[in-house]
C-alpha cells in the first residue's frame, strides 16, 4: 500500500505506525489527492473523520491543516497534514467527502482558514456577529464583547467585555491557599498516632 502511495504526485513524505498512515502534502494538490485515495480500489478511504488545525503564529506558515481518513476495506487510517499562510486559502474538498462541508465551516469559524468553492462557508459555532477565532493562540482569553440577554429589552445586549478583579486574591507562592494539607491517613508517616 506504501508503494501505491508514493505513487500520487503531491506526496511528500509518509510515515507508517501500524494502522495508521501519517503523509504530508502539497495544498494545491488536494483535489487529485483526496480523489485518488478514495477511488483507488486497493486504498478505497472513503471515510472522512475529521478536519482540524494547529496554529502556529511564529511560523511563516502558521497552520498545520489535518485531514483524518478511514479506510474500512484494508483497516487502515490516514493522516494528511499541510501547511499554509495564516491569509492563504485551500480548496475545498466538499465535492470528494460531503462530510467535509461541516468540518470546513468548523475550521474557518474557529482558525479563520478559508476554504475556495465551499457551498457555504459561514460562521457556525459563533455569533455572526463575533470577532476573531477563539481557536487561534493569539486570542484574547477573555474574548473581545460579551453577550447577554435583557430581559427588560427583550433583546440580546453586546458590551465590551468588563474584568473586575477585585475578588481574586494571587498569591504566586501557594496557588491553593486556605486549603489546608490534612491527608487522611498521612499520620502514620510521622509517626503520629
Amino acid at each position: 500500500m506504501i508503494q501505491i502511495l508514493k505513487k500520487i504526485n503531491g506526496i511528500n513524505n509518509i510515515v507508517e505506525n501500524n494502522n495508521l498512515i501519517e503523509i504530508e502534502f502539497e495544498n494545491k494538490n488536494i483535489l487529485k489527492i483526496f480523489a485518488q485515495l478514495k477511488e483507488n480500489s486497493k486504498l478505497k478511504f472513503n471515510q472522512l473523520l475529521d478536519i482540524t488545525a494547529v496554529d502556529y503564529p511564529s511560523r511563516e506558515f502558521r497552520f498545520d491543516l489535518v485531514y483524518i481518513l478511514q479506510s474500512l476495506t484494508i483497516n487502515k487510517k490516514i493522516i494528511l497534514k499541510t501547511i499554509i499562510k495564516e491569509n492563504e486559502n485551500i480548496e475545498s474538498i466538499t465535492n470528494i467527502h460531503r462530510s467535509a462541508d461541516w468540518y470546513e465551516r468548523e475550521c474557518y469559524d474557529l482558525f479563520g482558514i478559508e476554504f475556495l468553492n465551499h457551498p457555504d462557508l459561514r460562521r457556525i459555532m459563533t455569533d455572526y456577529n463575533f470577532e476573531g477565532y477563539p481557536l487561534r493562540k493569539d486570542f484574547p482569553l477573555t474574548g473581545h464583547t460579551e453577550v447577554r440577554y435583557d430581559d427588560l429589552e427583550k433583546k440580546v445586549i453586546y458590551e465590551p467585555v468588563k474584568l473586575s478583579q477585585e475578588f481574586r486574591d494571587f498569591d504566586s507562592e501557594s496557588p491553593w491557599e486556605g486549603m489546608e494539607n490534612n491527608l487522611f491517613g498521612d499520620e502514620k508517616s510521622t509517626g503520629d498516632n
